[in-house]
């Protein structure tokens, strides 16, 4: 069960990478949904590095499980807030709900690796 729960991690990590990475760059295709669930372009910043703590707390808690289920959690309490944020205006969550629900599954994992 601990391989899943790597796969589960690095793959929701490489997701969060990659997310912050186009906030930092200010990917047009990100401008464009944070325009459109109302979030201001210039604190991009702040999604980009909660993004990348995720990450890192995803990665490094495969080693001490603590971190991990603390990072989990925090990545689930972002998509939430995401969610909120595309069903506040009507629009699609589909892009949000998908991490949620990796990082549900990633919280369970490591909880059952404990």
């Amino acid at each position: 069960m601990f391989i899943a729960t790597i796969v589960v991690s690095a793959l929701l990590a490489t997701l969060l990478v990659f997310s912050a990475i186009g906030k930092l760059r200010k990917d047009p295709a990100q401008l464009k949904v944070m325009q459109t669930v109302g979030f201001p372009a210039d604190k991009l910043w702040l999604l980009a590095t909660a993004e990348a703590a995720g990450a890192a707390g995803l990665l490094f808690g495969l080693l001490w499980w603590p971190l991990g289920v603390a990072a989990a959690i925090g990545v689930i309490l972002y998509f939430i807030g995401a969610v909120g944020s595309h069903l506040r205006v009507r629009d699609p969550a589909t892009n949000a709900a998908i991490p949620l629900v990796l990082a549900i599954a990633a919280l369970t994992l490591r909880l059952a690796t404990t």
